[in-house]
């Protein structure tokens, strides 16, 4: 059996996997998220124990991916200190000596549902994650979505809820949907985790839901996609997912009423976890099979 590799590098772990892209997983190892060279490190360590025929990644970024590009395969302007300007696809590749294929952690957790987890057998998905962030990414034709760049959905300006007065957290936009309504975010207005709202919870899912419902509307309208996952840390709010899909009913019923009876099956928990990533990351290793 062919095996391959899987990584999905993420802000504060990097989870690194052995399987045969099939959606199983033989070997697994959790690297903390350190600096680059010493986290990077420990992966190329973690493979040469366990050779694998080519290596997907799916990885936080921002990201340069294109291929004509001298930069291709760099995390770019990314606030996460140190990493910036850091070529993950080329160390990791030189450092193992196989085939690379690379794409932003949300493009490969929205693959890894789409092949294996809540959008099987769908040709067009989107996975929208929120924890320390907010990212989206889009599977659409049955193939991770790239472009110009890659999808920065947790960038999207929103309308802001009458009643809140938090400047915003984003250190790009300040008021966009993360700055809003990531983990942070909620944090900051608190003064403490989110999970430890008390009293104060559901007043915070009632504007989580406003914000994020916005978000799921605006994916659906630009990219009508047959199912959204939505997931990440912040989704352990008790209430919050009933919350989001009452509002984006009242987002889209007028416009698009066939949601309203369904929207139970069309906004949906992952089904694969912590697993979403790096099984994306091993299905875009395993594509890479025909010119191995």
């Amino acid at each position: 059996m062919t095996l391959y590799g899987g990584v999905e590098a993420g802000g504060t772990k990097v989870v690194c996997a052995v399987g045969s892209g099939a959606g199983d997983i033989v070997a697994r190892r959790v690297i903390p998220t350190a600096d680059p060279t010493s986290t990077l490190t420990g992966v190329v360590e973690f493979f040469a124990d366990h050779p694998v025929a080519a290596l997907g990644i799916g990885s936080f970024g921002p990201l340069d991916l294109d291929p004509a590009s001298p930069t291709y395969g760099h995390i770019t302007s990314t606030p996460k200190r140190g990493w910036g300007g850091t070529d993950v696809a080329g160390i990791l590749g030189r450092g193992l000596g196989v085939p690379v294929a690379l794409d932003t952690d949300v493009n490969a957790a929205a693959y890894g549902e789409a092949l294996f987890g809540a959008a099987r057998g769908l040709h067009n998905a989107v996975y929208l994650t929120v924890g320390t962030g907010i990212g989206g990414g889009a599977v659409v034709a049955g193939r991770p979505l790239r472009g110009l760049v890659h999808t920065e959905m947790g960038h999207l300006h929103v309308r802001r809820h009458p009643d809140d007065t938090y400047a915003g957290g984003c250190p790009f936009h300040g008021d966009c949907v993360e700055g809003l309504a990531s983990g942070p975010s909620l944090a900051a207005r608190l003064g403490r985790p989110a999970e430890r709202a008390g009293p104060d919870a559901p007043a915070l899912v009632a504007r989580q839901a406003f914000y994020l419902a916005q978000l799921v509307a605006a994916v659906t309208y630009l990219l009508s996609p047959q199912r959204v996952v939505l997931g990440g840390g912040v989704l352990g709010l008790p209430g919050l997912l009933a919350a989001v899909r009452a509002e984006t009913v009242n987002r889209l019923g007028k416009a698009l009423p066939a949601f309203a009876d369904d929207l139970d099956h069309y906004l949906v928990a992952p089904d694969l976890a912590d697993r979403s990533g790096v099984l994306g990351a091993l299905a875009l290793a395993a594509d890479l099979a025909p010119n191995i």
